[in-house]
């Protein structure tokens, strides 16, 4: 198989930057039960990689989460050919989830911060990105038909909802996103499959930001066979989130989130369309 060109090694990978948008805003932290669990590189647990960071978990061998920029005034069209899936060199493969898990089934490799989403700066950095989003530490295991399921793509589509929907300050917005765990994830192929994933957006709109969370469930009933129910989309509040998934977002986002608690976090109707969502 063709495989492109790496971009310079000796550009930098500043990863996920906190002052991107008018607001400084700090990737998650974690609660104090999770370090161990962890990786940390180079003393950080922040791994950096061209416009996106993630924290990685030794054990589930998947991001945490991972937080990135999408500048969409200097946004790029780049091609995928030729650009190989592949585990990081500065992380332990033993900490890494590769091909081994996607070979001949259904399941894919899903990117968690979207290709499309950081190609943007200039050429070279942009060059950059395409290639370190297909690392494995930025992958996890979604259905073949994730994001053309009977939602019509709509878990992907949410960051260009955004910008259809919101006159969104400098075209810039910054997003937070990740499999949720769960201690009885079913198991495929030795490894625990998430069947939950969040994402957390954040603008600024008017001079204020704004921050709208989400939360999607695939529905692995028969794993073997790797057969799909259906997919669910839901719009919640950020402390749902942080409760679900150990971590803990910066004052600001949390402030910045007007959408209201369910108590108990108790039923509520799925998005069926982009119209449901409360921008």
């Amino acid at each position: 198989m063709l495989t492109q060109t790496l971009p310079d090694c000796e550009l930098a990978q500043t990863g996920f930057d906190p002052l991107f948008l008018s607001t400084p805003l700090d990737v998650p932290s974690l609660d104090v039960a999770l370090h161990a669990d962890t990786f940390a590189l180079d003393g950080s647990e922040v791994i950096p990689y061209t416009h996106f960071s993630l924290a990685l978990s030794k054990t589930r061998r998947f991001p945490r989460w991972v937080a990135w920029n999408i500048d969409g005034g200097n946004l790029k069209k780049l091609n995928r050919a030729g650009i190989p899936f592949t585990k990081d060199p500065r992380i332990p493969a033993e900490f890494q989830t590769g091909n081994e898990l996607y070979s001949n089934n259904r399941v894919d490799r899903g990117h968690i911060a979207r290709r499309a989403d950081l190609l943007w700066g200039p050429l070279p950095e942009a060059d950059r990105a395409n290639t370190d989003s297909f690392y494995y530490t930025n992958i996890t295991p979604q259905m073949d038909d994730f994001n053309q399921s009977a939602k019509q793509g709509l878990w992907g589509e949410l960051e260009n909802a955004v910008f259809d929907e919101v006159d969104v300050q400098n075209l810039r917005i910054s997003v937070f996103g990740g499999p949720i765990f769960h201690d009885d994830d079913r198991v495929y192929r030795g490894t625990k499959i998430p069947r939950e994933f969040f994402k957390i957006i954040v603008f600024a709109e008017g001079g204020t930001l704004k921050a709208r969370a989400f939360v999607l469930t695939q529905n692995l009933d028969e794993l073997e066979a790797f057969a799909l129910d259906e997919f669910r989309v839901y719009q919640v509040a950020v402390g749902e989130v942080e409760q679900r998934t150990g971590l803990q977002f910066a004052t600001e986002i949390r402030v910045a989130d007007t959408f209201a608690e369910v108590e108990a976090f108790g039923p509520r109707p799925p998005l069926n369309s982009l119209s449901d969502i409360r921008w």
